[in-house]
Protein backbone atom coordinates (compact mmCIF):
# COMPACT_ATOMS: atom_id res chain seq x y z
CA UNK A 1 0.00 0.00 0.00
CA UNK A 2 1.19 3.51 -0.77
CA UNK A 3 2.29 5.01 2.60
CA UNK A 4 0.38 8.21 1.78
CA UNK A 5 -2.90 6.27 1.60
CA UNK A 6 -3.13 6.00 5.40
CA UNK A 7 -4.00 9.70 5.45
CA UNK A 8 -7.09 9.15 3.26
CA UNK A 9 -9.05 6.59 5.25
CA UNK A 10 -12.41 8.33 4.86
CA UNK A 11 -12.15 8.10 1.08
CA UNK A 12 -10.88 4.50 1.36
CA UNK A 13 -8.28 5.06 -1.35
CA UNK A 14 -6.46 1.79 -0.61
CA UNK A 15 -9.68 -0.20 -1.03
CA UNK A 16 -10.94 1.37 -4.26
CA UNK A 17 -9.58 1.98 -7.75
CA UNK A 18 -10.16 5.73 -7.94
CA UNK A 19 -8.79 6.81 -11.32
CA UNK A 20 -10.66 10.12 -11.51
CA UNK A 21 -7.72 12.09 -10.17
CA UNK A 22 -7.88 14.69 -12.95
CA UNK A 23 -11.51 15.42 -12.07
CA UNK A 24 -11.93 14.88 -8.33
CA UNK A 25 -9.20 13.59 -6.07
CA UNK A 26 -9.79 12.20 -2.62
CA UNK A 27 -9.48 14.57 0.31
CA UNK A 28 -7.03 13.76 3.10
CA UNK A 29 -8.61 13.08 6.47
CA UNK A 30 -7.54 16.49 7.77
CA UNK A 31 -10.15 18.02 5.47
CA UNK A 32 -12.82 16.58 7.77
CA UNK A 33 -11.21 18.38 10.69
CA UNK A 34 -11.53 21.62 8.71
CA UNK A 35 -15.25 21.08 8.28
CA UNK A 36 -15.69 20.49 12.00
CA UNK A 37 -13.64 23.57 12.86
CA UNK A 38 -15.79 25.71 10.54
CA UNK A 39 -18.97 24.53 12.25
CA UNK A 40 -17.57 25.01 15.74
CA UNK A 41 -16.40 28.54 14.95
CA UNK A 42 -19.83 29.41 13.55
CA UNK A 43 -21.59 27.93 16.58
CA UNK A 44 -19.32 29.60 19.12
CA UNK A 45 -18.75 32.99 17.52
CA UNK A 46 -21.87 33.40 15.33
CA UNK A 47 -21.45 36.57 13.22
CA UNK A 48 -18.03 37.34 14.68
CA UNK A 49 -16.74 34.14 13.09
CA UNK A 50 -15.67 36.15 10.04
CA UNK A 51 -12.36 37.24 11.54
CA UNK A 52 -11.42 33.56 11.81
CA UNK A 53 -12.88 32.78 8.39
CA UNK A 54 -10.84 35.53 6.75
CA UNK A 55 -7.73 34.15 8.44
CA UNK A 56 -8.43 30.80 6.76
CA UNK A 57 -8.90 32.61 3.46
CA UNK A 58 -5.47 34.17 3.89
CA UNK A 59 -4.00 30.69 4.30
CA UNK A 60 -5.64 29.77 1.00
CA UNK A 61 -4.18 32.88 -0.63
CA UNK A 62 -0.76 31.85 0.61
CA UNK A 63 -1.22 28.29 -0.63
CA UNK A 64 -1.87 29.45 -4.17
CA UNK A 65 0.92 32.03 -3.96
CA UNK A 66 3.37 29.28 -2.98
CA UNK A 67 2.32 27.14 -5.95
CA UNK A 68 2.82 30.11 -8.27
CA UNK A 69 6.15 30.98 -6.66
CA UNK A 70 4.91 34.50 -5.98
CA UNK A 71 4.76 35.29 -2.25
CA UNK A 72 3.27 38.74 -2.91
CA UNK A 73 0.90 37.84 -5.74
CA UNK A 74 -2.45 39.60 -5.90
CA UNK A 75 -4.89 36.70 -5.58
CA UNK A 76 -8.69 36.98 -5.70
CA UNK A 77 -10.61 33.97 -4.41
CA UNK A 78 -13.88 32.63 -5.76
CA UNK A 79 -16.10 29.61 -5.38
CA UNK A 80 -15.55 28.62 -9.01
CA UNK A 81 -13.54 29.75 -12.01
CA UNK A 82 -16.63 30.89 -13.88
CA UNK A 83 -17.41 33.74 -11.50
CA UNK A 84 -13.78 34.85 -11.64
CA UNK A 85 -13.60 34.68 -15.43
CA UNK A 86 -16.81 36.72 -15.66
CA UNK A 87 -15.32 39.40 -13.41
CA UNK A 88 -12.18 39.38 -15.56
CA UNK A 89 -14.24 39.79 -18.74
CA UNK A 90 -16.20 42.61 -17.16
CA UNK A 91 -12.95 44.49 -16.53
CA UNK A 92 -12.10 44.57 -20.25
CA UNK A 93 -12.83 47.56 -22.48
CA UNK A 94 -15.11 45.57 -24.77
CA UNK A 95 -16.69 48.72 -26.14
CA UNK A 96 -13.48 49.68 -27.94
CA UNK A 97 -11.83 46.26 -28.23
CA UNK A 98 -14.49 43.65 -28.91
CA UNK A 99 -12.48 40.63 -30.09
CA UNK A 100 -11.94 37.66 -27.76
CA UNK A 101 -9.74 34.79 -28.90
CA UNK A 102 -9.92 31.30 -27.43
CA UNK A 103 -9.59 27.65 -28.53
CA UNK A 104 -11.85 24.70 -29.14
CA UNK A 105 -10.02 22.78 -26.41
CA UNK A 106 -11.19 24.80 -23.42
CA UNK A 107 -13.14 23.50 -20.45
CA UNK A 108 -16.88 24.14 -20.45
CA UNK A 109 -16.50 27.24 -18.26
CA UNK A 110 -14.86 29.11 -21.14
CA UNK A 111 -16.47 27.20 -24.00
CA UNK A 112 -20.03 27.99 -23.00
CA UNK A 113 -19.42 31.59 -21.92
CA UNK A 114 -17.49 32.40 -25.09
CA UNK A 115 -20.24 30.86 -27.22
CA UNK A 116 -22.88 32.96 -25.49
CA UNK A 117 -20.85 36.16 -25.88
CA UNK A 118 -20.51 35.38 -29.57
CA UNK A 119 -24.30 34.98 -29.76
CA UNK A 120 -24.62 38.37 -28.09
CA UNK A 121 -22.60 40.03 -30.82
CA UNK A 122 -19.00 39.99 -29.66
CA UNK A 123 -16.29 38.98 -32.10
CA UNK A 124 -15.22 35.65 -30.61
CA UNK A 125 -12.53 33.80 -32.55
CA UNK A 126 -12.12 30.08 -31.81
CA UNK A 127 -8.76 28.63 -32.84
CA UNK A 128 -8.27 24.87 -33.23
CA UNK A 129 -6.39 23.55 -30.21
CA UNK A 130 -4.60 20.92 -32.25
CA UNK A 131 -1.86 20.56 -33.23
CA UNK A 132 -0.96 21.79 -29.78
CA UNK A 133 2.66 22.42 -30.69
CA UNK A 134 1.69 25.42 -32.82
CA UNK A 135 -1.29 26.58 -30.78
CA UNK A 136 0.39 29.53 -29.05
CA UNK A 137 1.75 30.85 -32.34
CA UNK A 138 -1.59 30.44 -34.10
CA UNK A 139 -3.32 32.33 -31.29
CA UNK A 140 -0.74 35.10 -31.68
CA UNK A 141 -1.40 35.20 -35.42
CA UNK A 142 -5.11 35.78 -34.72
CA UNK A 143 -4.42 38.98 -32.76
CA UNK A 144 -5.36 42.36 -34.17
CA UNK A 145 -5.86 45.86 -32.79
CA UNK A 146 -9.45 45.07 -31.80
CA UNK A 147 -8.45 42.14 -29.58
CA UNK A 148 -9.31 42.58 -25.90
CA UNK A 149 -8.07 39.24 -24.59
CA UNK A 150 -6.86 35.74 -25.35
CA UNK A 151 -8.13 32.93 -23.13
CA UNK A 152 -6.27 29.61 -23.24
CA UNK A 153 -5.43 26.62 -21.04
CA UNK A 154 -1.96 25.68 -19.88
CA UNK A 155 -2.95 21.99 -20.10
CA UNK A 156 -5.83 20.81 -22.29
CA UNK A 157 -8.54 19.20 -20.21
CA UNK A 158 -9.53 16.53 -22.75
CA UNK A 159 -6.20 14.84 -23.42
CA UNK A 160 -3.73 16.36 -20.88
CA UNK A 161 -1.51 17.91 -23.54
CA UNK A 162 0.68 20.70 -22.15
CA UNK A 163 0.43 23.83 -24.32
CA UNK A 164 3.98 24.98 -25.15
CA UNK A 165 5.32 28.45 -25.96
CA UNK A 166 2.80 30.46 -23.96
CA UNK A 167 5.63 32.88 -23.24
CA UNK A 168 5.68 33.81 -26.93
CA UNK A 169 1.93 34.39 -26.83
CA UNK A 170 2.36 36.62 -23.77
CA UNK A 171 4.87 38.77 -25.64
CA UNK A 172 2.53 39.08 -28.63
CA UNK A 173 -0.35 40.10 -26.34
CA UNK A 174 1.75 42.79 -24.69
CA UNK A 175 2.76 44.17 -28.07
CA UNK A 176 -0.92 44.36 -29.09
CA UNK A 177 -1.95 45.84 -25.70
CA UNK A 178 -4.42 43.06 -25.01
CA UNK A 179 -4.82 40.73 -22.05
CA UNK A 180 -3.85 37.07 -21.75
CA UNK A 181 -5.75 34.79 -19.37
CA UNK A 182 -4.25 31.35 -18.78
CA UNK A 183 -6.40 28.60 -17.26
CA UNK A 184 -3.96 26.68 -15.05
CA UNK A 185 -6.50 24.33 -13.47
CA UNK A 186 -4.95 21.20 -15.01
CA UNK A 187 -1.41 22.42 -14.36
CA UNK A 188 -1.30 23.35 -10.67
CA UNK A 189 -0.39 20.37 -8.53
CA UNK A 190 0.76 18.41 -11.57
CA UNK A 191 3.61 20.39 -13.07
CA UNK A 192 5.62 23.25 -11.57
CA UNK A 193 3.77 26.33 -12.83
CA UNK A 194 5.49 29.55 -11.89
CA UNK A 195 4.51 32.52 -14.07
CA UNK A 196 7.91 34.19 -13.85
CA UNK A 197 9.73 31.06 -15.02
CA UNK A 198 7.22 30.56 -17.83
CA UNK A 199 7.36 34.15 -19.08
CA UNK A 200 3.79 34.80 -17.92
CA UNK A 201 4.30 37.72 -15.53
CA UNK A 202 1.88 39.83 -17.56
CA UNK A 203 -0.81 37.14 -17.74
CA UNK A 204 -3.89 36.67 -15.64
CA UNK A 205 -3.90 33.15 -14.14
CA UNK A 206 -7.09 31.34 -13.14
CA UNK A 207 -7.35 27.96 -11.48
CA UNK A 208 -8.61 26.01 -8.52
CA UNK A 209 -8.19 23.13 -6.17
CA UNK A 210 -11.11 20.79 -6.87
CA UNK A 211 -8.89 18.45 -8.87
CA UNK A 212 -5.21 17.77 -8.21
CA UNK A 213 -4.82 19.93 -5.09
CA UNK A 214 -7.48 17.97 -3.17
CA UNK A 215 -9.03 21.16 -1.77
CA UNK A 216 -12.57 20.24 -2.73
CA UNK A 217 -15.24 22.58 -4.05
CA UNK A 218 -15.27 26.31 -3.51
CA UNK A 219 -11.54 27.00 -3.80
CA UNK A 220 -10.66 28.87 -6.99
CA UNK A 221 -8.45 31.87 -7.63
CA UNK A 222 -7.61 34.62 -10.09
CA UNK A 223 -4.08 36.00 -10.08
CA UNK A 224 -4.03 39.64 -11.19
CA UNK A 225 -0.92 40.90 -13.07
CA UNK A 226 0.76 44.09 -11.87
CA UNK A 227 -0.33 46.20 -14.84
CA UNK A 228 -4.00 45.59 -13.93
CA UNK A 229 -3.94 46.74 -10.29
CA UNK A 230 -6.29 49.62 -11.15
CA UNK A 231 -8.89 47.41 -12.86
CA UNK A 232 -12.60 48.24 -12.40
CA UNK A 233 -14.67 45.12 -13.19
CA UNK A 234 -18.32 45.85 -13.98
CA UNK A 235 -19.40 42.64 -12.24
CA UNK A 236 -18.51 43.60 -8.69
CA UNK A 237 -19.44 42.40 -5.21
CA UNK A 238 -19.53 44.47 -2.06
CA UNK A 239 -16.33 42.87 -0.81
CA UNK A 240 -14.56 44.98 -3.46
CA UNK A 241 -15.14 48.07 -1.28
CA UNK A 242 -14.33 46.37 2.00
CA UNK A 243 -11.62 48.90 2.78
CA UNK A 244 -14.06 51.84 2.89
CA UNK A 245 -17.43 50.61 4.15
CA UNK A 246 -17.69 53.37 6.75
CA UNK A 247 -17.91 56.16 4.17
CA UNK A 248 -21.14 57.14 2.47
CA UNK A 249 -21.28 55.96 -1.14
CA UNK A 250 -20.37 58.67 -3.66
CA UNK A 251 -21.25 59.15 -7.30
CA UNK A 252 -18.30 57.02 -8.41
CA UNK A 253 -18.10 53.31 -7.60
CA UNK A 254 -14.88 52.83 -5.67
CA UNK A 255 -12.61 49.77 -5.73
CA UNK A 256 -9.66 48.42 -3.85
CA UNK A 257 -6.44 47.87 -5.75
CA UNK A 258 -5.33 44.62 -7.33
CA UNK A 259 -7.13 41.55 -6.07
CA UNK A 260 -9.37 43.65 -3.82
CA UNK A 261 -11.15 45.01 -6.90
CA UNK A 262 -12.22 41.46 -7.77
CA UNK A 263 -13.72 40.65 -4.39
CA UNK A 264 -17.07 38.89 -4.35
CA UNK A 265 -19.73 38.81 -1.66
CA UNK A 266 -20.80 36.74 1.33
CA UNK A 267 -19.85 33.08 0.88
CA UNK A 268 -19.68 29.79 2.76
CA UNK A 269 -16.22 29.83 4.40
CA UNK A 270 -16.21 26.07 5.07
CA UNK A 271 -14.29 25.52 1.84
CA UNK A 272 -11.45 27.71 3.11
CA UNK A 273 -11.26 25.89 6.44
CA UNK A 274 -10.91 22.64 4.48
CA UNK A 275 -8.40 24.08 2.03
CA UNK A 276 -6.21 25.59 4.75
CA UNK A 277 -5.90 22.17 6.36
CA UNK A 278 -5.09 20.48 3.05
CA UNK A 279 -2.46 23.03 2.06
CA UNK A 280 -0.82 22.48 5.46
CA UNK A 281 -1.01 18.71 4.92
CA UNK A 282 0.70 18.98 1.54
CA UNK A 283 3.46 21.03 3.13
CA UNK A 284 3.97 18.54 5.97
CA UNK A 285 4.09 15.63 3.52
CA UNK A 286 6.56 17.40 1.25
CA UNK A 287 4.14 17.29 -1.69
CA UNK A 288 5.89 20.04 -3.61
CA UNK A 289 5.18 20.66 -7.31
CA UNK A 290 8.47 18.97 -8.17
CA UNK A 291 7.72 15.86 -6.11
CA UNK A 292 4.18 15.68 -7.48
CA UNK A 293 5.49 15.97 -11.02
CA UNK A 294 7.83 13.06 -10.41
CA UNK A 295 4.93 11.03 -9.00
CA UNK A 296 2.60 11.74 -11.93
CA UNK A 297 5.23 10.95 -14.55
CA UNK A 298 5.92 7.62 -12.86
CA UNK A 299 2.24 6.78 -12.62
CA UNK A 300 1.62 7.78 -16.24
CA UNK A 301 4.43 5.44 -17.26
CA UNK A 302 2.87 2.57 -15.28
CA UNK A 303 -0.49 3.19 -16.94
CA UNK A 304 0.91 3.64 -20.47
CA UNK A 305 3.25 0.65 -20.26
CA UNK A 306 0.48 -1.53 -18.87
CA UNK A 307 -1.89 -0.43 -21.62
CA UNK A 308 0.67 -1.08 -24.37
CA UNK A 309 1.31 -4.58 -22.99
CA UNK A 310 -2.38 -5.40 -23.45
CA UNK A 311 -1.94 -5.12 -27.23
CA UNK A 312 -5.63 -4.32 -27.73
CA UNK A 313 -7.14 -3.69 -31.20
CA UNK A 314 -6.49 -0.04 -32.05
CA UNK A 315 -9.92 0.34 -33.58
CA UNK A 316 -11.34 -0.39 -30.12
CA UNK A 317 -9.03 1.68 -27.95
CA UNK A 318 -5.64 3.29 -28.47
CA UNK A 319 -3.42 6.07 -27.21
CA UNK A 320 -1.20 8.76 -28.66
CA UNK A 321 2.25 7.17 -28.63
CA UNK A 322 3.91 10.02 -30.52
CA UNK A 323 3.54 12.42 -27.60
CA UNK A 324 6.10 11.78 -24.84
CA UNK A 325 4.73 11.45 -21.34
CA UNK A 326 6.73 14.54 -20.36
CA UNK A 327 4.39 16.55 -22.60
CA UNK A 328 1.32 15.45 -20.64
CA UNK A 329 -0.23 16.77 -17.47
CA UNK A 330 -1.71 14.47 -14.84
CA UNK A 331 -3.76 11.86 -16.69
CA UNK A 332 -3.65 9.38 -19.56
CA UNK A 333 -6.24 9.84 -22.29
CA UNK A 334 -7.15 6.76 -24.32
CA UNK A 335 -9.09 7.21 -27.54
CA UNK A 336 -12.05 4.96 -28.23
CA UNK A 337 -15.27 5.34 -30.25
CA UNK A 338 -16.98 3.68 -27.27
CA UNK A 339 -15.31 5.66 -24.51
CA UNK A 340 -18.56 6.27 -22.63
CA UNK A 341 -19.51 2.59 -22.73
CA UNK A 342 -16.07 1.58 -21.53
CA UNK A 343 -16.28 4.05 -18.67
CA UNK A 344 -19.61 2.57 -17.58
CA UNK A 345 -18.30 -1.00 -17.86
CA UNK A 346 -15.21 -0.15 -15.84
CA UNK A 347 -17.37 1.47 -13.15
CA UNK A 348 -19.41 -1.74 -12.90
CA UNK A 349 -16.14 -3.61 -12.34
CA UNK A 350 -14.92 -1.21 -9.67
CA UNK A 351 -12.67 1.10 -11.69
CA UNK A 352 -13.75 4.75 -11.58
CA UNK A 353 -12.60 6.75 -14.61
CA UNK A 354 -14.36 9.30 -16.79
CA UNK A 355 -14.77 10.13 -20.45
CA UNK A 356 -15.05 13.20 -22.68
CA UNK A 357 -16.19 12.52 -26.22
CA UNK A 358 -13.99 9.73 -27.52
CA UNK A 359 -11.42 10.10 -24.73
CA UNK A 360 -11.41 7.60 -21.86
CA UNK A 361 -9.36 9.24 -19.11
CA UNK A 362 -7.32 7.49 -16.42
CA UNK A 363 -6.33 9.95 -13.70
CA UNK A 364 -3.87 8.68 -11.08
CA UNK A 365 -3.16 10.39 -7.78
CA UNK A 366 -0.22 10.49 -5.35
CA UNK A 367 -1.96 8.22 -2.82
CA UNK A 368 -2.36 5.28 -5.28
CA UNK A 369 0.24 2.55 -5.69
CA UNK A 370 1.51 0.82 -8.81
CA UNK A 371 -0.44 -2.39 -8.17
CA UNK A 372 -3.71 -0.44 -8.17
CA UNK A 373 -2.85 1.20 -11.48
CA UNK A 374 -1.84 -2.13 -13.03
CA UNK A 375 -5.04 -3.76 -11.78
CA UNK A 376 -7.17 -1.00 -13.29
CA UNK A 377 -5.49 -1.33 -16.68
CA UNK A 378 -5.88 -5.10 -16.51
CA UNK A 379 -9.62 -4.72 -15.94
CA UNK A 380 -9.77 -2.43 -18.98
CA UNK A 381 -8.16 -5.20 -21.04
CA UNK A 382 -10.71 -7.71 -19.79
CA UNK A 383 -13.58 -5.36 -20.60
CA UNK A 384 -12.38 -4.70 -24.15
CA UNK A 385 -11.73 -8.37 -24.91
CA UNK A 386 -15.15 -9.31 -23.55
CA UNK A 387 -16.72 -6.96 -26.08
CA UNK A 388 -14.92 -8.42 -29.11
Amino acid sequence: MNPLARHYTRFRVSERLLLTGHSHQAWPDVAFDGHIEAFEDAALHVDTKWERAFDKAEHVHDGFRALLGEPSAEIALGTNTHELVVRFLSALELGTQSRLITTDGEFHTLRRQMARLRDAGLDVVVVAARPVGTLADRLADALDDSTAAVLVSAVLFEDARIVPHLDRLAIACRERHCELLVDAYHALGVIPFRPEEKGLNSAWIVGGGYKYLQLGEGNCFLRIPAHAYEARPIVTGWFAEFGDLTSAPGDRVEYGRGAAAFGGSTYDPTSHYRAARVFQFFEHQGLTPERLRESYLHQLDVLASGFDALDLPEERVTRDRETPLESLGGFLALRSPRAGELQATLAERGVLTDSRGDFLRFGPAPYLDDSQLARAIGILGDAVRASL
